[in-house]
């Protein structure tokens, strides 16, 4: 159900949801927040199964499988008369969101003795956010281990721009991302960047991992940097890759980004 990270103050779990959505716990103490609850039934079996009360939810983006729970998780904290805020992205127009926030905005919560950073992480969709705490992001959909969110109502210019703000945070930052696609995207990333030693053995690992049913994630912006084609569009190998399968000249990171992104949603 659930693995912990923990980060010194609180805790970090996560609720397997659907086939293959991860809905992110951040716990202090008996206090919980929530993120991306597309399921409100393993959430609430969640809360209760570890006695936490909720005090708080944040969506990354409008898709249903992040947000289709949290109607049922307000009514399920009115009835244990729990005061429950939603933030979410202004760009989109969420109904379900209390707080709407954006770029470089901080929410502080009185129960919790951290910040959360707000991020604008669009290109999946268009008014795409994600939350750092600390040294942890929580990206939702922009982010994969070893892959990015398909793109929808967003561009591939504004998704390439806001990895490459992901892989400017420090290395140790911690990746939770919402899906655990790891290992289909890292059959796409060894079919374009063959040769990548430290992507042969990440991939290995994550065999490994899953053969015993075992999350990939969190992964850390450190690995991603070296495994990830997304975030290495500058690559001269990555490039060649592209422009062979595509059969077109790309002369910018933008052009292989767009290319790269374009093959990967017909691999």
């Amino acid at each position: 159900m659930n693995s912990t990270t923990s980060n010194s103050s609180f805790l970090i779990n996560k609720i397997n949801a659907f086939n293959d959505n991860y809905i992110w716990c951040i716990e202090q103490n008996d206090k919980a927040i929530l993120v991306d609850p597309g399921d409100a039934s393993v959430c609430i079996r969640y809360l209760e199964e570890n006695q936490l009360n909720l005090h708080a939810i944040l969506i990354t983006h409008r898709h249903n499988d992040h947000i289709g729970g949290v109607q049922e998780l307000r009514d399920y904290c009115k009835t244990r008369q729990l005061l429950i805020t939603v933030y979410g992205p202004t760009k989109e127009a969420l109904d379900v969101s209390d707080i709407k926030v954006s770029n470089d905005e901080k929410i502080t919560l009185d129960e919790f003795c951290f910040d959360i950073n707000v991020l604008d992480i669009g290109g999946h969709t268009i008014g795409h956010i994600g939350y750092l705490i600390n040294d942890n992001l929580f990206c939702g959909d922009t982010l994969f281990s070893g892959g990015c969110g398909r793109i929808f109502d967003g561009s591939s210019e504004q998704l390439f721009e806001s990895l490459s703000s992901l892989s400017k945070l420090p290395e140790k930052t911690h990746v939770y991302c919402a899906h655990e696609y790891t290992e289909a995207n890292l059959n796409f990333a060894l079919t374009v960047d063959p040769t990548n030693d430290e992507l042969i053995n990440y991939y290995n690992s994550v065999k490994q991992l899953r053969n015993n049913n075992r999350s990939t994630i969190p992964t850390s912006i450190h690995i991603e940097k070296r495994i990830n084609p997304f975030l290495r569009c500058y690559n001269e190998h990555i490039k060649s890759s592209v422009e062979s399968y595509s059969n077109t000249l790309c002369n910018t990171p933008v052009e292989v980004f767009t290319a790269l992104r374009r093959w990967k949603d017909v691999f």
